[in-house]
């Protein structure tokens, strides 16, 4: 009983500390992820608690658990039409791109720890793929904002390259230990990691969603639903010789992607979950590696990891996406930098220990090196970088909360609560706002008492504004209570003043005095900007011409809607 007991006391105390010092992230600029490994080495064998794990199996099973949680839950929330820019360029990376990783830092690792050919490539294959979900964790808690042409790449790639590390790793292990496959084995077992992946994850996903939005249940039930048909699905998909992975997060992309009541109860929870799966696997792995141990391969590990930042990842992102796809230089320089190693890599280094692979520790030790100097060198800086690459766009206007009143299924009302920052609202009585049709106003706060609304109600600054409406009504709703701040932000970035994409071409250069080349008098703005970017424009893509920055400022789909005017 007193085992018990204890588990529960350390076990609570080290989420607890972990979730306390996630603050640090923000305060000081770490990773999330350094905070809990740190942690997890402080508590373990070597640290303050003294705590004995070295149960490689079962870190094993917990990271497996973890990362297919983690998984499902970044495809709840990747968006279909995020694809339409991303997919593509992410594809070549996590598969072409992790490929040339692999065997670029393995022929280094080869030569520093004076390995054979293949010991040196499973080195490569471990810290081959990335882990851009711990990229996103940190640029969104401080603040910084992707244009979705990069964000996309990182995001897709991140759910996909997976299945192409496990590939290498598990096909070098085998031929280590003597287990050796055929051509014909080995590319069967390729070809059945990413097509019963597809088949599966895609099919499976597509009736979990149905069946959620077909069911009638309690709202606690929908996110354990959600959470075990993932799990049935990465099962199978992995009992068949699929990559479980990469099936739990197509699942959880076509959950997330079909419309319903269902989301609004699965979204909060899987987003503990995930959270829950990142703290968790974290200190595990921190209980598992001994700081001595590590202490011994820290000098050439640090110089693979050097190489893999500095060397690999930038060629792989060049050579696999710069010839093919429109990508800018400051863009492929961040997804270069952007290489950031997470929880994979350390979870493959426990392959060759279970496999039997001899001087199984050395991969381990130098994975989680790799990983430390990775989300120290790269995380630490990932703010700075967006910034000085200028891939950054402004965050968007967005109401302070928001919540579905649960009356439709489809397209519901959502209840928005803004606060009054914007000054030219103060004084305004509230039948002269423009709002969109459909939308009212419920409730209105003022000095936490609440007023009950009427036209001749006249707005001051600071007032709390409960509106109920659609998701189509939010563009509006955003730019009617816009503070100064943040409209200055955007004026700063997109402009002062903003056209209509379909303004015509021949117009805007009378005014300006520019000069149109044979077949552009005849074009829209949104279709000339589009032109002069190639490729699927996004927001944030700005186009210098006689040295006026035409920046697009709002798109549907994959057309221009407005474009500002920048004058420097």
């Amino acid at each position: 009983m007193d085992t018990i007991n204890t588990l529960f006391l350390l076990t609570g105390f080290l989420i607890a500390l972990s979730v306390v010092a996630s603050r640090l992230s923000s305060m000081v600029g770490l990773p999330l992820l350094l905070i809990f490994l740190g942690l997890g080495m402080l508590a373990g064998e070597e640290g303050v608690l003294g705590i004995e794990f070295d149960d490689y199996s079962l870190a094993f099973l917990i990271g497996h658990l973890a990362l297919a949680m983690i998984l499902l839950d970044g495809g709840l929330r990747t968006r279909l039409k995020t694809f339409r820019v991303g997919f593509k360029p992410a594809l070549s990376l996590a598969t072409l791109g992790v490929f040339m990783t692999s065997g670029l830092v393995g022929v280094f690792a080869m030569w520093v720890f004076d390995l054979t050919l293949v010991q040196g490539l499973l080195v490569g294959a471990i810290v081959g793929s990335t882990d851009a979900a711990a990229v996103f964790s940190m640029l969104s808690g401080r603040g910084v904002h992707l244009n979705e042409r990069v964000s996309a790449t990182l995001e897709i790639e991140s759910g996909t390259n997976d299945p192409m590390a496990i590939f290498l790793t598990v096909l070098l292990v085998e031929f280590l230990v003597g287990d050796i496959r055929d051509p014909l084995s080995t590319l069967l077992f390729l070809v059945f990691q990413f097509g019963l992946a597809l088949l599966i994850g895609l099919g499976g996903g597509w009736l979990s969603a149905k069946l959620l939005r077909w069911l009638d249940l309690a709202p606690g039930l929908y996110s354990l639903l959600a959470l075990a048909l993932g799990f049935c699905v990465f099962g199978a998909t992995s009992f068949l010789g699929g990559s479980g992975f990469l099936a739990i997060y197509l699942t959880g992309l076509m959950i997330g992607n079909q419309p319903g009541r269902h989301l609004n109860f699965i979204l909060p929870v899987h987003d503990g979950l995930a959270w829950l799966s990142q703290i968790g696997l974290f200190l595990i792995l921190g209980l598992l590696v001994n700081p001595s141990g590590l202490l011994e391969y820290a000098l050439p590990a640090s110089l693979v990891a050097l190489v893999l930042i500095f060397v690999a990842r930038p060629l792989a992102v060049l050579i696999t996406v710069k010839p093919f796809f429109r990508f800018r230089w400051r863009e492929i320089t961040f997804i270069s930098w952007v290489g950031l190693r997470g929880a994979v890599p350390i979870v493959l280094a426990i392959f060759p220990v279970i496999g039997g692979v001899e001087n199984a520790a050395l991969y381990f030790n130098v994975a989680f090196a790799v990983v430390l100097l990775s989300l120290l060198v790269q995380g630490g800086t990932l703010p700075l970088m967006a910034r000085w690459t200028r891939v950054e766009i402004p965050s968007s206007v967005a109401p302070n909360h928001r919540g579905p009143l649960g009356i439709l299924p489809e397209n519901d009302y959502e209840m928005f609560v803004y606060q009054v920052d914007n000054q030219d609202l103060d004084d305004v009585p509230i039948r002269l706002l423009r709002f969109p049709s459909g939308a009212i106003i419920s409730a209105l706060f003022r000095q936490h008492a609440m007023l009950h609304p009427k036209g001749s109600t006249r707005l001051k600054f600071g007032d709390v504004i409960c509106v109920i409406g659609r998701s189509g009504d939010l563009p509006a709703l955003n730019r009617l209570f816009s503070g100064e701040a943040k409209l200055k932000r955007e004026r700063a970035f997109f402009g002062t003043f903003t056209f209509d994409g379909d303004a015509q071409m021949k117009d805007i250069a009378s005014v300006y005095g520019l000069t149109l080349s044979p077949g552009e008098s005849d074009m829209t703005l949104g279709e000339f900007v589009s032109l002069r970017v190639g490729g699927h424009p996004v927001v944030g893509d700005d186009v210098d011409w006689h040295g006026i920055h035409w920046v697009v400022s709002e798109m549907d789909g994959n057309r221009v809607t407005r474009v500002g005017l920048r004058l420097y």
